[in-house]
């Protein structure tokens, strides 16, 4: 059995995908690549069989008809046979030498008394123009290494969270708890850090910059123009993440920490439907952000009450052209202090 398996998600990504494997091959023999190549249209799949070619011990090829991203991952998951699972985006890469230490632990913890359910590593946002790359570090929220639970956990910040450049998950964990990501719609990435959190029990944090996020690709899907273009997507995802929290009460509610991090979770993406919807500007934009909070609220009143009436629910929906202006002023100072978009 391979230590960790990861999987690329490639559509049409031949003019970057080179930077991204050739990252991850250092881990040698102890690492699966899956290039899923979804349903390309340029030079991916040759390059996808090129490099399983020329190393089939670590890389294999998967093609397969275009599904999306949360497609494409959901077959990575499928066809992994090793312990770990970790997603890295075809235009994305690792740093070498924290990847190893990534290995190197992995491989420590592996055969313990404990079993190791989601490792979280530091990301960079590798943003096109900036001189300087904000780093999303956990240092102040988790416990370092060492292995640790829901119950030591401290306290996250509003926007930030543990996102999908962050974690490896245990492989038989995300199989065992039916994730399934949704064909053919962005944003799947919150699924992927969200629902299988009740599951994860032993966690291990290493304060190392391992992922690279590139940032500033023309057409990348966070780009703010693109997302309102998208908006029904990302309102289909929060939408499916109201629903994990109202259906799975029980689970959820089992630890007190547990719950308050997956329900801040859900606050910022409605919060970020919520501005999006706003920028959008027309009446039918406006119309689909009152038809998502009527959405929640007819789905669980007491989780709607507490979206709606903190700070910023209660941000987002201010009365009026005045009251949308400062909701937007309020998410422009947003993004230039935490660099999204």
């Amino acid at each position: 059995m391979k230590l960790l398996t990861i999987a690329i998600p490639c559509y049409n990504s031949e003019g970057y995908m080179r930077k991204c494997v050739e990252s991850l091959l250092v881990g040698g023999e102890d690492v699966e690549i899956i290039i899923v190549d979804d349903g390309s249209k340029d030079g991916t799949a040759a390059i996808a069989d090129e490099y399983a070619g020329k190393y089939p011990s670590i890389v294999h090829a998967v093609h397969k008809e275009n599904g999306g991203h949360g497609s494409a991952v959901n077959t990575g998951i499928e066809n992994a046979s090793g312990l770990f699972f970790k997603v890295v985006d075809s235009d994305d890469w690792v740093k070498e030498s924290d990847y190893i230490q990534i290995l190197d632990t992995l491989r420590d913890l592996t055969g313990g008394e404990k079993v190791l359910d989601m490792l979280i590593s530091n990301f960079v946002y590798e943003k096109e123009g900036e001189k300087r790359n904000k780093v999303m570090r956990y240092h102040h929220a988790l416990p370092q290494n060492e292995m640790f639970t829901w119950d030591d956990v401290r306290y996250f910040r509003k926007g930030q969270y543990i996102l999908m450049h962050s974690v490896i998950f245990r492989t038989k964990l995300l199989k065992d708890c039916g994730l399934k990501l949704p064909e053919h719609t962005f944003y799947v990435d919150n699924l992927y850090v969200f629902e299988p959190l009740p599951f994860v029990k032993n966690m291990y944090y290493l304060d190392v910059n391992f992922y690279r996020y590139y940032i500033g690709r023309e057409g990348q899907s966070v780009n703010e123009t693109i997302m309102i273009s998208r908006i029904d997507q990302q309102i289909k995802v929060n939408k499916i993440m109201v629903d994990y929290m109202a259906e799975n009460k029980a689970k959820i509610k089992a630890n007190r920490k547990m719950k308050k991090y997956m329900f801040n979770y859900l606050e910022i993406i409605t919060t970020i439907s919520s501005i999006l919807l706003i920028r959008g500007g027309s009446e039918e934009h406006l119309e689909k952000k009152k038809e998502l909070w009527d959405y929640i609220r007819q789905k669980d009143r007491m989780l709607y009450t507490k979206l709606r009436y903190g700070i910023l629910g209660s941000s987002m929906n201010l009365p009026g052209k005045g009251g949308r202006k400062i909701s937007v002023e309020g998410y422009r100072i947003c993004q230039r202090f935490f660099k999204f978009n």
